[in-house]
């Protein structure tokens, strides 16, 4: 009985959150128009084929991730408020917000999205090195102090120090869960950004790996963190219809940079974060595929791809974008249920 009302409980606020995001996304995208807050795309000689490919694009508005962690942010003081007046009713059970499961998350989300945030306005009025945007350098400071921030209160505050290895068990890490919490968050959040490079890629990788994460919340028990993913997927599915081919708007920087930091904090508090590799593993070939033409250039002196990240050696291929975004979109489905079935299997 209890799961049952749990399921319409995160059933919901899913469809709230879709709801209440279409609702106010004419507002979102009168107001990027009217301030021309458009992308710029670089044409600087050292991304020949993504220029060629992306030219028609810019432009067009960024900062679109407004509207996912507006929306989860909203939603979550609202029924945080809304469960004190309404007591001991299904309104009071919509509130998701909770110091163990959804405090840090939620905390994490906002600031990174506001850094994010920043960084777009930077790129649309071209402020900063090569057509504006903060240096990787910085953003790779920055993203570290606001990992270094969450495995703080992951420690101290909640006092985690344990990560699951499927088929084996328990492992505790004691403080160096620190440093490992770290490395996940910042490698999660730049991966997820690498993939932002087609219209509705990232966003659709993100809902199915919100969705995994939600569905291995809820087996745990862990409802709050459940719904919290649910909100964002609702978010996520109302963002996907503009996002689509071809965009109203892109995610950019705010909704990028901000949802890979929470996914990897999600996979740190259900303790399946080695899952999140495979998971996520269209993040993870899409960052990977960066490193290895880097590494390539560098040592051998000649392109290992096309172009990078790898969606755009598709491109650059022939591949139309919306076979590229359709196909990554299965690959990320099966690996998903991969990594759901590892999850289970491990329980049994």
């Amino acid at each position: 009985m209890l799961d049952s009302i749990q399921v319409l409980r995160i059933l919901a606020l899913t469809a709230i959150s879709f709801v209440a995001a279409m609702a106010w996304t004419p507002l979102l995208t009168h107001f990027l128009y009217k301030h021309k807050l458009g992308k710029s795309i670089r044409d600087d000689g050292d991304t020949p084929v993504f220029s060629r490919l992306h030219k028609a694009k810019a432009g067009t508005p960024t900062m679109g991730g407004v509207l996912i962690w507006g929306t989860v942010l909203v939603l979550a003081v609202l029924f945080a408020n809304l469960a004190i007046i309404f007591k001991q009713s299904f309104i009071s059970s919509l509130d998701f917000l909770s110091r163990a499961q959804t405090l840090l998350p939620l905390g994490v989300l906002v600031v990174s999205a506001l850094i994010g945030l920043l960084d777009d306005y930077y790129n649309v009025r071209r402020i900063g090195p090569h057509g504006g945007g903060l240096r990787m350098r910085h953003r790779i400071i920055i993203y570290t102090l606001i990992a270094a921030v969450g495995a703080w209160w992951f420690y101290y505050k909640l006092g985690w120090d344990i990560i699951h290895v499927p088929f084996v068990g328990d492992v505790t890490l004691g403080w160096l869960i620190i440093p490992f919490f770290i490395l996940v968050i910042v490698a999660t959040s730049f991966s997820v950004n690498e993939t932002d490079g087609l219209d509705g890629l990232a966003g659709g990788a993100l809902m199915i790996s919100f969705g995994a994460y939600a569905a291995i919340a809820f087996l745990q028990g862990k409802y709050d963190l459940a719904a919290f993913c649910a909100v964002i997927l609702g978010a996520l599915l109302a963002f996907l219809w503009f996002n689509i081919n071809p965009a109203r708007f892109f995610m950019g920087d705010t909704g990028a940079m901000s949802l890979g930091v929470t996914l990897g904090i999600v996979a740190m508090l259900t303790k399946s974060v080695l899952l999140l590799p495979i998971i996520g593993f269209i993040f993870v070939i899409e960052s990977a595929s960066v490193i290895l033409q880097i590494f390539s250039k560098k040592v051998f002196k000649r392109k290992l791809f096309r172009s990078t990240p790898i969606h755009h050696h598709f491109e650059a291929m022939g591949w139309p974008e919306q076979k590229v975004v359709m196909r990554f979109w299965v690959v990320s489905i099966v690996m998903a249920f991969i990594g759901l079935a590892i999850y289970l299997m491990d329980r049994t």
